[in-house]
């Protein structure tokens, strides 16, 4: 790993520690840098701000999750895998998914798995999606976000396998047809 790559996971436990005392908005950047004794500047030459943190150690979690779903892995696994590491960061992801404003956990999660799911079909077909896919494509995006965040807050009580049970079931017709024509559901 970089030291670049090192710096950011060393401020993402700052701000998993922080999350344990304070809400979000409450967390500042000067305490994120003391914590892990870096400076304000080392921290904004990394990111925007401490939601892009937040955002980018999210994108960590999807891109482990789903590295190997092109080259064989089903929906269903990638989405177990997910939710499974998710659970074992549940504190993090509670305090993260309570923020709805700008540059918000949820929306970097559902713009990540839109753009996840659509490159990965254009690879498979060679061509890119008609709108009427696209929009199911978004709208069950959009769903998964908000199970998710739902599951995570404590209102939808699932181990991660059911979740992703949930999921794939959740899914239109024809999104899980063009899926299953793919070989990626199961």
């Amino acid at each position: 790993m970089e030291k670049n790559e090192k710096t950011k996971y060393k401020l993402a436990e700052a701000m998993k520690e922080c999350m344990k005392t304070s809400k979000v908005d409450a967390i500042t950047v000067k305490q994120l840098a003391e914590k892990c004794g870096l400076t304000r500047q080392t921290f904004y030459r990394n990111f925007l701000d401490k939601f892009d943190l937040i955002n980018w150690y999210f994108g960590k979690i999807l891109d482990q999750s789903f590295e190997h779903m092109g080259r064989g892995t089903s929906v269903y696994d990638a989405l177990v895998r997910k939710f499974t590491y998710i659970e074992q960061e549940k504190q993090f992801f509670a305090a993260a998914f309570r923020y709805d404003e700008q540059n918000s956990l949820r929306e970097h999660d559902f713009e990540l798995i839109l753009a996840f799911y659509e490159n990965l079909i254009q690879e498979k077909t060679g061509c890119k999606m008609k709108e009427e896919m696209h929009d199911l494509l978004e709208m069950y995006c959009r769903s998964s976000v908000y199970m998710t965040v739902k599951w995570v807050l404590g209102k939808k009580m699932a181990a991660p396998e059911g979740l992703a049970e949930l999921m794939v079931e959740a899914m239109p017709v024809k999104l899980k047809e063009l899926f299953e024509k793919l070989d990626m559901v199961r």
